[in-house]
């Protein structure tokens, strides 16, 4: 919950998990629902119902046995729990094909958060706007962050690359980082760190859609048996 300002004692599964709720809000909203029982909402999010309940205690906020949640209200909740008050202003460093797709997925997606800066060391991109965001040089770095304030950052720059710009980062005043780069990078205590590492998980998926169902393995096993 919070208090003065602050979170206290709640997991970073239940902050996933509430991001994942605003989310499913979102697309309710769009379709006209007012409302929605916590059993649609896990549904959505890949939750239990008596976790959506849980974790939307911690909101402080409750909903109505006969109708479930208010989407807006619940929405607006989620929002002011995890949001801070100000925008907070993001920077991207690298502007690959994957630099670009983020700076396109995220333009508009949550008003507090705003990629206001982007960062490449190549020379046809300096300069220029980019998917609505100004690309800088690495060489300006430190000194757009100061001018604007910005506390997060996402890398998405080559893994040979990684720690040298985290580093950087965390020296210009970076307090959080999304780490798309297929590294774990070293931060002072106190900066947060979230990798993204998209072969790994990729290799998850491959990995798990070869096995076959138990009851499948446990046939087959009878039917060699049988063979013998």
């Amino acid at each position: 919950m919070k208090k003065n300002g602050k979170i206290e004692k709640v997991s970073e599964k239940t902050i996933g998990r509430l991001s994942l709720y605003r989310r499913a809000m979102d697309k309710l909203a769009k379709e006209g629902r007012d409302f929605a029982f916590s059993h649609e909402i896990a549904h959505m999010s890949g939750a239990t119902p008596d976790q959506v309940r849980r974790d939307i205690m911690v909101l402080g906020y409750s909903g109505s046995p006969n109708r479930g949640y208010s989407v807006a209200e619940l929405s607006k909740s989620i929002g002011e729990f995890l949001d801070d008050l100000d925008v907070q202003k993001v920077v991207l460093v690298g502007v690959g094909n994957l630099g670009r797709a983020i700076l396109s997925y995220f333009t508009g997606k949550r008003p507090k958060l705003s990629i206001i800066a982007c960062f490449d060391n190549d020379t046809e991109k300096t300069g220029r706007v980019i998917n609505g965001c100004r690309c800088y040089p690495m060489s300006q770095l430190q000194d757009v962050i100061n001018e604007n304030s910005a506390s997060i950052a996402i890398m998405a720059v080559p893994f040979s690359a990684s720690q040298e710009v985290a580093d950087r980062l965390t020296h210009s005043g970076i307090k959080g980082i999304l780490n798309f780069t297929p590294v774990s990078i070293k931060v002072p205590h106190g900066i947060h760190v979230e990798d993204i590492d998209m072969t790994m998980a990729l290799e998850k998926v491959a990995f798990y859609s070869r096995q076959k169902p138990q009851g499948q393995l446990l046939e087959r096993r009878t039917n060699d048996k049988a063979g013998h």
